[in-house]
C-alpha cells in the first residue's frame, strides 16, 4: 500500500483563510465530535459540508480537534510530540469495552465455569497465535496450525514456529499480569515470539544497535513507509516505554487503560526495536495490559484474527497517525472497534456453541445406541469435558455392579466417545477432543 496523501499544512491554511470566513463554520459546529473522523486523504474526496472549499473544511475541522487535544510522552523521530484527542465515537466505543471485557453476566456464566474456561481460552489462544503470526509472513494453513498446536507435535518449518512461539507468548503473558512491564521483560517476550525464526538467532531478545542498519517498514514498491528512531535512541526509549505502561510517570496525565494499552501497541510498533517480530511483540503487550488492568475477558478475543481481515485498515491507521502531526486518535478507534468486534464474535460463538449443545443433547436423548446411565454421562461430560470418571465412580452414580459400570464404560471406549488411561491398575475415562462431532455423526 503507499502512503496516504499528507494534509495542506495547518500554517499554509492559516495565511490563505481569514478568521472571518473561518468564523461562521465554527459557529455551525462543522468538524465537530459527532463527525467521522476523516483523515484528509479521505476528507478531500468527501462532498463538503455548505459546499465549503476542502481546504477550508480541514482548517475548521483541525482547529475542532485541537481544543480536546491532550499528548503522550510517545516523541516521534524528531522530537515531536505524539497527541489524541476526544471525538464522540471514541468515548462511546472506550465506554463499552470498559463494560463488557472485564466481563457481564452472560459471559460470566460460560466463559467462567471451570470446565468450560479452559478450552475457551485455548482456542482463543490458537486462534490470535495463528493470525498474529500469519500478519508477519506465517504460511501455514489453520488447519494444519490448530491440528499443530494441539496435538502438541513440533513445527515443521518456519511458519509453523512461528505460530508455536505466537502461542508460547501469550501463555506466557497469562503468568505476567501482576508483574511490572520492565525492558527485560519486553525482551523476554520478543525472544519467545522470535525463538528458532530469525536469521541470526542472536537476535532474538536483543534490541538493534547502533553499528546495525536500522529495519523500516517498506511498501511493495520497496518506497519507505516508516523509518523509526535510531538505534541509540532505543534503551531510553524503551525504559520510558516500560514507566508510561506501568503509569509510572510524573508529568502523565490520566489515560483510560484501554487507550493506554493501545498507545502501547502503537509505540513499541512505532520504535521498531527489534529486527523482526515487532508487530507480535506489540500486540503481546496490548494483552499484557489488558490483563495487567482487570480485562480479564481479553483472554478470550483474538484481535490478530480480527486484524487478519482487514490488514490494510490496520497499516492504514498507523500512517494516518504519522501523517497527520502525530495524531493517535486514528489508531485509537480502529483498535477500540477491532476490541469491540471481538467481544461480539465471541459472544456470536458462545451463542452458536450454546445451541450446538442444546441439538447434541436433544440427539443424544434420541440414540438407542447407549442405555440411560451411559446417556447421562455422555450429557455430564458434554457440559464438564475435563471430568474423568472411573468405573467406581459410575458405579456409585447409578446404584449398579461392577461389572455393569465397566461394561457401560468399556462399550463408549468401543465407540470413541471415551478414552482412557491407568494409574497403577486403575482405568480413568475422559471424552476426547471433538465428542460433540462424533456424536453428531451417530
Amino acid at each position: 500500500m503507499k502512503l496516504p496523501v499528507r494534509p495542506p499544512s495547518s500554517k499554509d491554511l492559516f495565511e490563505a483563510y481569514s478568521a472571518k470566513e473561518v468564523m461562521p463554520y465554527l459557529l455551525k459546529g462543522i468538524g465537530g465530535r459527532k463527525e467521522p473522523y476523516y483523515h484528509w486523504d479521505k476528507l478531500r474526496r468527501k462532498p463538503t459540508p455548505d459546499g465549503i472549499a476542502h481546504e477550508l473544511w480541514w482548517l475548521v475541522t483541525k482547529m475542532r480537534r485541537s481544543q480536546s487535544l491532550r499528548a503522550v510522552p510517545l516523541l516521534d523521530s524528531e522530537g515531536i510530540t505524539f497527541s489524541y484527542t476526544w471525538p464522540d465515537a471514541l468515548i462511546e466505543m472506550q465506554h463499552i469495552a470498559d463494560s463488557q471485557l472485564r466481563g457481564n453476566v452472560g459471559f460470566s456464566e460460560q466463559v467462567t465455569n471451570s470446565s468450560d474456561r479452559e478450552r475457551y481460552v485455548v482456542s482463543s489462544l490458537i486462534e490470535e497465535a495463528i493470525t498474529s503470526s500469519q500478519l508477519e509472513g506465517a504460511a501455514t494453513t489453520r488447519k494444519e496450525a490448530v491440528a499443530m498446536l494441539r496435538a502438541g507435535r513440533e513445527p515443521r518449518d518456519k511458519s509453523e514456529r512461528m505460530i508455536l512461539n505466537n502461542y508460547h507468548a501469550m501463555r506466557r503473558i497469562q503468568s505476567l499480569a501482576s508483574e511490572k512491564l520492565s525492558p527485560e521483560l519486553v525482551c523476554e517476550l520478543h525472544a519467545i515470539v522470535t525463538d528458532k525464526t530469525l536469521d541470526n538467532p542472536d537476535m532474538a531478545g536483543s534490541i538493534q544497535r547502533p553499528e546495525q542498519k536500522r529495519i523500516a517498514v517498506y511498501d511493495q514498491e520497496n518506497n519507505v513507509l516508516h523509518q523509526p528512531p535510531a538505534a541509540e535512541e532505543l534503551p531510553e526509549r524503551m525504559a520510558l516505554m516500560c514507566q508510561f505502561a506501568n503509569g509510572e510517570l510524573e508529568q502523565q496525565s490520566y489515560m483510560h487503560p484501554i487507550v493506554r494499552a493501545i498507545v502501547l501497541h502503537f509505540w513499541l510498533a512505532y520504535d521498531h526495536p527489534f529486527e523482526d517480530g515487532n508487530g507480535r511483540t506489540a500486540r503481546a503487550l496490548f494483552y499484557w495490559l489488558m490483563l495487567a488492568e482487570g480485562y480479564w475477558l481479553c483472554e478470550y478475543v483474538s484481535i490478530s484474527s480480527l486484524i487478519h481481515k482487514a490488514p490494510v485498515q490496520y497499516a492504514k491507521s498507523f500512517l494516518y497517525t504519522e501523517t497527520d502531526d502525530n495524531d493517535l486518535t486514528y489508531f485509537i478507534l480502529h483498535q477500540l472497534r477491532v476490541l469491540l468486534d471481538g467481544v461480539k464474535a465471541l459472544e456470536l460463538y458462545l451463542k452458536r456453541k450454546t445451541r450446538e449443545s442444546k441439538d447434541i443433547e436433544r440427539h443424544l436423548r434420541d440414540l438407542s445406541l447407549f442405555n440411560h446411565r451411559q446417556k447421562a454421562l455422555l450429557a455430564h461430560a458434554l457440559k464438564h469435558p475435563n471430568a474423568e470418571y472411573t468405573i467406581e465412580s459410575h458405579t456409585r452414580s447409578h446404584n449398579v455392579t461392577y461389572a455393569t459400570g465397566r461394561s457401560d464404560l468399556l462399550k463408549l471406549l468401543d465407540k470413541q466417545l471415551l478414552k482412557m488411561h491407568k494409574v497403577g491398575k486403575k482405568m480413568y475415562f475422559r471424552v476426547p477432543v471433538g465428542i460433540e462431532s462424533r456424536l453428531s455423526n451417530l
